[in-house]
C-alpha cells in the first residue's frame, strides 16, 4: 500500500446522513451578476450571513451552491465547518474545492479530519482533481504536524500529476506559515524545486516554501539548490532560489550569487541576491554590494544601500557616510545615512554632530515631503535626536511630514537598549516622549495618534507613571470617524486596556456599513478596465468584478467621483508591491466607509495582481496595491479585484510619491 493510501485510506463518509444534490449536466462555475440569486448570495456574504449562504448549499443550481461555499472562506465562521463538509462530497468538482477552500480559511483543527475523509483518493478519471488540489492546500491551514508528516512524505505523485503536486507543494507551504517545518517537508520541497522534470507552477510553489519558511535548515543543500539557480530562466523561480541559496550559508552559493549579482537582468533577481548576501560574512559580500550602489535600477540601488543598514560594521561607518555623498538617487543616499547613524561607534561625536547637520540642512531645503519622512526616520536611529525631531516635523502642516515625526518617535521609544543608551536622562527623556506623544493623541489626526497610542503601551516603559489620568484617551475616541479611522480605533482602546492593567480588549471589525452598489456593476462589460495615468506612464487594469464584487464596485464610485485623480503612491516597497488610495498621502487616509474582504483562492503567484490594503479583516476601503513579484503570503488575506493587463514597466518604475492623475474606468 503506497504512502497515499496510508495517508488517505479512509473510506469517504456522508454526514448526517444526508447526500448532496446531484447535478446531472454541467460544464463549468458561472457567475451572473444580473441574477438576483448571485446577488442575494453576495449580499449574505457581505453581512455574514452563515444561516443564510447555508440555506444554498443544497440548492440544485451548482453555480450558487459554488458561490454560498467560497463565501464562507471571507466570513470564516467555525459554524460552517460541518455544513462544508457536507458540500465536500458534491458531485461538482468545483463545489467541493470552494467548500475545501473555505475550511481551510476558517482554520479550526475539527477541519483536517473532514477535508483527509473526502479526499477522493481513488480518482483515477480526474473528476476531483481541483477539489482534491483544494483539501491539500487546506490540510495545510487546520492540520497537525503529523498529518504535515504524511503530506511531506507522500513521493507517489509523478509530474504528470500537476494538480495532486500543487495541493501537496501549497499544502506544505501554508504549513510553514504557521511555523510548522519539518525535515520531510522540506526534504521534498528541495527535491522539486531543484528538478525541471516537474511543471514550472509546482516548482514555483516548492521554491517559495524555501524562501519563506523561517527556520528551515538548507545547508545541506546547497549544491542542488545553486545549480538549480544557475540554469533556471523563468525570474520567479530564480528570485525565490536566490534566497533559499543564501539559507545555506555555502561558499558555492555565496560564489554562484555574487556573480549573478553583475550578470542577472532582471531587478528583482539583483535585490533578492541582496538580500540572500546577508546571510555570508560581511567583508566577503562587501565590494559586490558597494558596485550594486550603482546600478541604474533604483530598488537594486535600494536594497544593496540597506544591506549596509542591516548588517554593516561599525568599521565602516564614515564609508557609508562618504558614499551617501555620492551621486546617487535620494532613497539611497538616505539609507546609507542611516547605516552611517546606526553602525557609527558612540565614540565618533564629532563626526555624528556633523551628520545630523547635513541631515537638518538637508530636510529644511527638500519639498518633497517624502524625503522629509525619510530624513526624519535616519534621524532617529541615534536616540537623543527626538527633540529634534519633533521641533522640525512637529511644526510642518503635511500630513506626511507630521506622520513621519510621530513614527519617528516611536521607533526612539523602542530602541532596545533604551535604558542604557539615555543613563541617567533616561527618566527625563521618558518624561518628554509621554508629553509628545500624549499632545498627539489629543490632536485628533489619525496619523499622530495611532504611533503615539501603540508607544504609550510599550511594556518596556512606565509611561503609566506620568500621566495624570487616562481621560485623554477617552476624549481622544470620540474625535475619530468610525468607520474610516476604526485602526486608530482599536489601537487607542488597545493602549487604554493596557494602561489600565485590563488586557482582554479584542480588535474591533467595522460593522457592516457600504452595501455592493449592484446598478454599477449592471453597466459593465464583462471584462471592464481601468485606465492608470501616472507621472511615469500609464498602467491598465482588468478588474474582476465575478471574483470581487464588493471590492470592483466600491473601486468603480470612487473612481467616478474622481476620489484617485491626483492621489500619491505613498508606499512603494521595492520588489514588493506599490500602493496608493490615501487621500492624505500617509497611510491613513481613506473613504469614509469600509468594505467587506473578499477572499478567494486565487493566489499572488505573480506579478501585476491588484489587492486591496488593509489593517485587518474587513477594513479595506480606498487604498489599493500593485504586486511586483509574486507574494504568496498574501493568499487568503488580501483581496485581489483586478490584474495588470499592461503597463508593468510602469509600475516597476513608480517612486513613493509619484501621482495618479487621472484614474478612469473604460468599457
Amino acid at each position: 500500500m503506497n504512502r497515499l493510501l496510508l495517508f488517505f485510506g479512509i473510506l469517504l463518509i456522508g454526514l448526517s446522513g444526508c447526500i448532496p444534490y446531484q447535478e446531472e449536466e454541467f460544464s463549468e462555475i458561472k457567475i451572473d451578476l444580473a441574477d438576483p440569486d448571485f446577488q442575494q448570495i453576495f449580499n449574505f456574504q457581505e453581512r455574514g450571513q452563515t444561516d443564510s449562504l447555508i440555506g444554498y448549499f443544497r440548492h440544485k443550481n451548482p453555480h450558487y451552491r459554488y458561490s454560498a461555499a467560497l463565501a464562507m472562506g471571507s466570513i470564516q465562521d467555525t459554524a460552517a465547518i460541518d455544513a462544508l463538509s457536507f458540500l465536500l462530497q458534491d458531485n461538482i468538482d468545483e463545489v467541493r474545492a470552494a467548500a475545501a477552500f473555505s475550511i481551510g480559511q476558517i482554520g479550526h483543527s475539527k477541519g483536517a479530519p473532514l477535508l483527509i475523509q473526502n479526499f477522493s483518493q481513488e480518482d483515477t478519471l480526474g473528476q476531483f482533481k481541483k477539489s482534491n488540489r483544494a483539501i491539500l492546500e487546506a490540510i495545510g491551514k487546520c492540520g497537525d504536524q503529523n498529518t504535515l508528516r504524511f503530506l511531506s512524505t507522500i513521493t507517489t505523485y509523478q509530474p504528470q500529476d500537476t494538480a495532486l503536486l500543487q495541493g501537496q507543494c501549497w499544502g506544505i507551504y501554508r504549513y510553514a506559515q504557521r511555523n510548522l517545518v519539518i525535515p520531510e517537508g522540506t526534504q521534498r520541497m528541495v527535491d522539486i524545486a531543484t528538478n525541471d522534470a516537474y511543471p514550472e507552477n509546482v516548482r514555483f510553489i516548492a521554491a517559495s516554501y524555501l524562501s519563506n519558511a523561517a527556520g528551515v535548515q538548507l545547508d545541506s543543500f546547497a549544491s542542488p539548490i545553486s545549480r538549480a539557480f544557475f540554469k533556471e530562466e523563468d525570474y520567479r523561480l530564480r528570485m525565490a532560489l536566490a534566497i533559499a541559496m543564501g539559507k545555506t550559508a555555502s561558499p558555492t552559493a555565496l560564489n554562484v550569487l555574487t556573480n549573478q549579482l553583475k550578470l542577472a537582468q532582471d531587478y528583482r533577481v539583483k535585490a533578492n541576491i541582496l538580500r540572500a548576501l546577508g546571510n555570508f560574512e560581511y567583508q566577503d559580500c562587501r565590494d559586490a554590494v558597494v558596485e550594486a550602489l550603482k546600478d541604474a535600477q533604483l530598488p537594486v540601488s535600494q536594497r544593496a544601500a540597506q544591506f549596509f543598514v542591516d548588517f554593516g560594521s561599525s568599521r565602516d561607518a564614515t564609508y557609508y557616510w562618504r558614499l551617501a555623498k555620492d551621486t546617487l538617487p535620494w532613497q539611497t543616499q538616505l539609507i546609507l545615512y542611516q547605516a552611517t547613524q546606526r553602525h557609527l561607534p558612540g565614540l565618533y561625536a564629532q563626526y555624528r554632530g556633523s551628520i545630523n547637520s547635513e541631515l537638518i540642512r538637508r530636510f529644511r531645503k527638500t519639498t518633497n515631503a517624502y524625503e522629509k519622512a525619510k530624513i526624519l526616520d535616519v534621524l532617529a536611529e541615534h536616540g537623543w535626536n527626538y527633540r529634534t525631531i519633533y521641533n522640525e516635523g512637529h511644526a510642518s502642516t503635511d500630513p506626511i511630514v507630521r506622520t513621519a515625526t510621530m513614527d519617528a518617535l516611536q521607533k526612539i521609544s523602542e530602541l532596545q537598549d533604551f535604558r542604557n543608551f539615555f543613563g541617567l536622562g533616561t527618566r527625563r527623556v521618558e518624561r518628554e516622549l509621554c508629553s509628545q506623544f500624549q499632545e498627539a493623541i489629543r490632536s485628533g489626526d489619525p496619523g499622530l495618534m495611532t504611533p503615539a497610542a501603540i508607544a504609550l503601551r510599550d511594556p518596556t516603559h512606565s509611561y503609566i507613571n506620568y500621566l495624570d489620568s487616562l481621560n485623554f484617551l477617552d476624549t481622544a475616541l470620540l474625535k475619530l470617524q468610525l468607520p474610516a479611522h476604526i485602526e486608530t480605533y482599536n489601537e487607542l482602546q488597545l493602549t487604554k486596556a493596557a494602561l489600565s492593567g485590563n488586557s482582554s480588549y479584542e480588535a474591533q471589525t467595522p460593522s457592516f456599513n457600504h452595501p455592493i452598489n449592484w446598478e454599477v456593476l449592471s453597466n459593465l462589460t464583462i471584462e471592464p478596465q481601468v485606465l492608470i495615468r501616472t507621472t511615469k506612464g500609464v498602467i491598465k487594469l482588468r478588474l474582476l468584478p465575478t471574483i470581487a464584487p464588493g471590492s470592483v464596485a466600491n473601486f468603480i464610485e470612487l473612481a467616478q467621483d474622481g476620489f484617485y485623480n491626483g492621489i500619491n503612491f505613498h508606499r512603494v516597497v521595492p520588489n514588493f508591491v506599490i500602493q496608493s488610495g490615501c487621500s492624505r498621502g500617509d497611510g491613513y487616509g481613506s473613504a469614509d466607509h469600509t468594505i467587506r474582504s473578499e477572499l478567494t483562492p486565487l493566489h499572488y503567484d505573480q506579478a501585476g495582481l491588484v489587492g486591496m490594503a488593509s489593517a485587518g479583516r474587513h477594513t479595506e476601503s480606498s487604498q489599493f496595491f500593485i504586486t511586483h513579484s509574486p507574494t504568496p503570503t498574501l493568499d487568503g488575506r488580501y483581496t485581489i479585484f483586478a490584474r495588470v493587463i499592461d503597463g508593468m514597466p510602469v509600475v516597476h518604475q513608480i517612486e513613493v510619491g509619484d501621482r495618479i492623475e487621472e484614474l478612469r474606468i473604460v468599457q
